[in-house]
């Protein structure tokens, strides 16, 4: 075993054991990579998750290091700042782990040999014009955080044009991360009053639907850019909650639908950074490749009672 094995989250298991290929996960202690590193694990992968302690990303040379003392088969990024304000705050710092990390990741696998798949953000889109874009839209970010973004599917695919750019939006669905639809959920069952703004859409997506169609598009030979999202009609944040919440009341974990008041984008005191209104993405391109995604409200049915059975079960959600 290398000394770089030491720093592996997890070696294997009993299917990893009997010739399961090796995955390096920047970002496993994420909201998505928390999922990917499971769901790989029990698909038989050998998974390697370096923590923040043990691999900083804003090192490029550290990060290259990492994949070239690797002998996976299979790096993939779900690490980023995604904070708006974090990224506005720190624009340098933002470009460093969003951009220039992940540059770093593809070329060490230019040198490797390794499949490289980067998860990016429907945010590298503008959003002033309503409708599902797909991968030929052309990208003109408004913010701080999507021009990192878009900067960083650039600089992966001049390194290593063979990488895979995975565009993923609203996720959701990991209990021990909640996410929007899951904070409206613990909100509504603590009796708090709920708003959720309703002049923004885009597709809410299952990290559990990320994570398998990531393993998908490490078997083949497919680079770019594949929007890799909920399929159906783009959906408000608002609702996305009044979705949950039916769906709690019809499972038996709310007596009524609790009212959501609702918000512009402009009302909420703490959004310093412009969020972009219409960056709902078309995934055609991933069920041409084989690869199925459910529709924005079967996503959010799914996560919802995942949340309310973890929460039931008393399951430790930390």
């Amino acid at each position: 075993m290398s000394i770089f094995s030491c720093f592996f989250l997890q070696w294997g298991g009993e299917k990893a054991s009997v010739g399961g290929m090796k995955m390096l996960v920047f970002g496993g202690s994420g909201r998505t990579g928390q999922v990917l590193v499971r769901v790989a694990q029990q698909e038989g992968w050998q998974v390697g998750a370096p923590t923040h302690a043990e691999c900083d990303l804003a090192d490029a040379r550290a990060v290259s290091d990492r994949v070239l003392a690797s002998d996976a088969e299979l790096v993939v990024n779900a690490a980023a700042i995604s904070g708006l304000e974090a990224c506005l705050d720190d624009p340098l710092q933002a470009h460093l782990v969003n951009a220039v990390a992940p540059a770093a990741m593809a070329l060490a696998c230019r040198h490797t040999g390794a499949k490289f798949i980067h998860l990016s953000t429907d945010y590298v889109l503008d959003g002033r014009r309503a409708g599902k874009k797909n991968e030929a839209m052309k990208c003109k970010p408004v913010s701080v955080y999507g021009e990192s973004k878009r900067e960083g599917e650039l600089q992966v695919l001049e390194a290593l044009p063979e990488a895979l750019i995975a565009r993923v939006s609203w996720i959701c669905g990991n209990p021990r991360k909640p996410a929007f639809v899951e904070q409206m959920l613990a909100r509504a069952l603590a009796g708090q009053a709920l708003a959720a703004i309703a002049d923004k859409e885009s597709m809410p997506t299952d990290a559990e639907d990320i994570a398998r169609a990531v393993l998908a598009l490490s078997t083949g030979a497919e680079h770019g850019v594949v929007h890799v999202c909920a399929g159906g009609s783009p959906v408000s944040w608002h609702e996305c909650a009044a979705l949950a919440l039916q769906m709690a009341v019809e499972a038996g974990y709310l007596p009524v639908v609790p009212q959501v008041a609702m918000q512009k984008r402009g009302d909420v005191s703490f959004f310093r950074e412009e969020r972009p209104r219409y960056t709902a993405m078309d995934n055609g391109k991933l069920l041409a490749l084989g690869i199925p995604m459910p529709d924005a409200v079967e996503t959010i049915r799914r996560v919802t009672l995942r949340y309310l059975e973890a929460r039931s079960a008393a399951a430790p959600l930390t």
